[in-house]
């Protein structure tokens, strides 16, 4: 009698968590959907920044990516791309993130502050021919602002990945792209979206002048 009553209430949760799941993909699939309909709207920056990027190749310049957290990764990622391949098979493209040196990210915080450990690296890495882009779905990070803002002392091109209300990033950024969504999980893959076209279009700019 146990053993039934235990399968009947197991059964029932279970079926109760599935239609939960089920629910849940539909309902972020939709978020997903509607946060992605307004990506027409940045179609002019986007061809901004890829004009950018290729003059700052071309010129001997680099690619310095930046972000927290999810943001990190994708900054990392990104500069992968560029450095290895994305589809054309080609050469290296100069691109660092500067969120993979543990050492210098940790001896940093350890010994100065996590705020300015992005800062630091722009100051020590950064040159005017160079483009710095910070990914930040609040606009608010302060290493990412303060970087930018180092970056712009330069006179390196300066560009913010952002979302929301576009924060304080938006007035630091020489070309601040505000992804208009409060969701943070929906921000960062307009970001990834526009990043992954990013590095298909410098693929066809390389192949073009080659």
């Amino acid at each position: 009698m146990y053993n039934k009553v235990s399968f009947i209430f197991a059964f029932k949760v279970d079926s109760m968590i599935s239609k939960q799941i089920q629910n849940s993909y539909l309902a972020s699939l939709e978020r997903h959907k509607k946060a992605f309909e307004l990506m027409d709207a940045y179609h002019d920056q986007a061809l901004i920044l890829a004009e950018k990027c290729f003059a700052t190749l071309q010129a001997g310049g680099k690619i310095i990516w930046m972000g927290n957290g999810g943001s990190a990764a994708d900054a990392q990622h990104l500069a992968a791309e560029f450095m290895v391949r994305y589809k054309n098979e080609r050469g290296p493209l100069a691109a660092i993130a500067l969120t993979t040196d543990t050492s210098i990210l940790t001896a940093h915080s350890n010994d100065y502050h996590f705020d300015s450990v992005f800062e630091r690296q722009v100051k020590g890495l950064c040159k005017p021919e160079d483009v710095a882009i910070g990914l930040t779905t609040s606009g608010i990070s302060p290493n990412i602002n303060l970087a930018l803002t180092a970056a712009n002392d330069i006179g390196a091109y300066t560009v913010a990945l952002t979302g929301r209300d576009g924060g304080v990033v938006k007035d630091i950024a020489t070309l601040p792209i505000i992804i208009a969504n409060d969701e943070t999980a929906r921000i960062q893959e307009a970001h990834m979206f526009i990043g992954h076209w990013l590095c298909e279009a410098i693929d066809a700019l390389v192949a073009g002048n080659s």
